[in-house]
């Protein structure tokens, strides 16, 4: 084993940098885990939001649909299928925008990816240290 001229400290000074090292190493992974997480709960605040919205589209394309239908029983003219044609378009988008809301969430990865592939680095790492 070769011994480098510049590093003469103590066994015991070793372990203390290796455990200062380690524990601004964890410090630094938690950070990680945390920044990591935040950006996935940001996106399925998004999605959450995007399904509120569709549902809210969907409901009020439902109200028109059925304002349509009792226009169109009551006079039986025109008017009503004006009011229908708006409500099947509302209904639509509302649709579009709940499918897409649901496909998103149901695609969304709450593991902590990086953080995970950081820490097997870091394992690797202390491991090389102990040698």
């Amino acid at each position: 084993m070769a011994t480098n001229a510049s590093d003469t400290r103590s066994l015991g000074e070793l372990f203390a940098s290796l455990s200062k090292d380690t524990t601004t190493l964890v410090r630094q992974e938690i950070e990680l885990a945390k920044t990591e997480i935040s950006e996935k709960v940001s996106e399925a605040t998004k999605n959450v939001v995007s399904l509120v919205v569709g549902g809210a589209i969907a409901y009020a394309a439902l109200i028109l649909i059925l304002a349509a239908v009792a226009v169109g029983l009551a006079q039986i003219m025109e008017p009503w299928l004006a009011v229908l044609i708006v409500g099947v378009v509302v209904a639509i988008i509302g649709m579009v925008l709940l499918q897409k809301g649901l496909s998103a969430l149901k695609n969304l990865n709450f593991v902590p990816e990086k953080t995970i592939e950081s820490l097997k680095e870091d394992k690797e790492w202390a491991q090389q240290q102990m040698k």
